[in-house]
């Protein structure tokens, strides 16, 4: 990942999750200090790095990445955060303004179940499954352009073909002009937001509970 910015964002997930200094998730995240604030460089490497920024993987990009892979894990709030950030980069982009709207068919064009896939000929073949495969509509690759289409087809593929990842996919990207170091923090953006969308997920459970329970 890039180097973490220097300048000073609120914690994100204490963001999606709601969570106010002093409360008892606040007390709970801080007995995990080390893992909260990596999980906080994390973002920080992907979504605002310190210059130099290796390629051309624009953040309004990886704002817009973030949302449909929120969206097709059905995470409403999350996705919502990524999106306020999106606009706010993409503001007086007139170009551009077609992408929100792209986005947002394309979460709804490639929401399923899964995973899905096949897994090399062995005992794990009896948990082979079939699943739709996916690619962006044409009404919505004029608006998103060739690479970030090519970058939603490979992020679908992580959420829910894991199991087909291949090289022909990342020659895919490689075709549709991302380099080999884009394609890395593309993986990594994907897998960060999983982790991410699990952890806040789960603080949300712990929230609903008694705060006796979770003290």
């Amino acid at each position: 990942m890039n180097a973490v910015a220097s300048s000073p964002v609120p914690d994100v997930i204490d963001q999606l999750v709601g969570i106010a200094p002093g409360d008892s998730l606040d007390a709970i995240r801080a007995q995990r200090g080390q893992a909260r604030t990596n999980a906080q460089h994390s973002y920080l490497s992907l979504f605002a790095p310190t210059p130099p920024v290796f390629g051309h993987f624009e953040i309004a990009d990886r704002f817009a990445l973030a949302v449909f892979v929120a969206g097709l894990h059905g995470q409403a709030d999350v996705a919502h955060f990524y999106a306020e950030r999106h606009a706010e980069r993409l503001a007086g982009q007139g170009a551009r303004a077609g992408v929100a709207d792209a986005i947002a068919a394309e979460v709804k064009r490639g929401t399923t179940q899964g995973p899905y896939g096949r897994y090399p000929s062995g005992p794990l073949s009896a948990e082979d499954t079939a699943g739709p495969s996916y690619a962006v509509g044409d009404a919505q690759r004029e608006a998103l352009g060739g690479r970030l289409a090519a970058a939603l087809a490979h992020a679908h593929l992580l959420v829910f073909h894991p199991r087909d990842a291949s090289p022909a996919a990342l020659q895919a990207l490689l075709a549709a002009g991302w380099t080999s170091t884009e394609i890395v923090t593309l993986s990594q953006l994907v897998s960060f937001l999983a982790f991410q969308i699990r952890v806040v997920t789960g603080l949300k459970a712990l929230a609903q509970r008694p705060a006796t329970s979770i003290a």
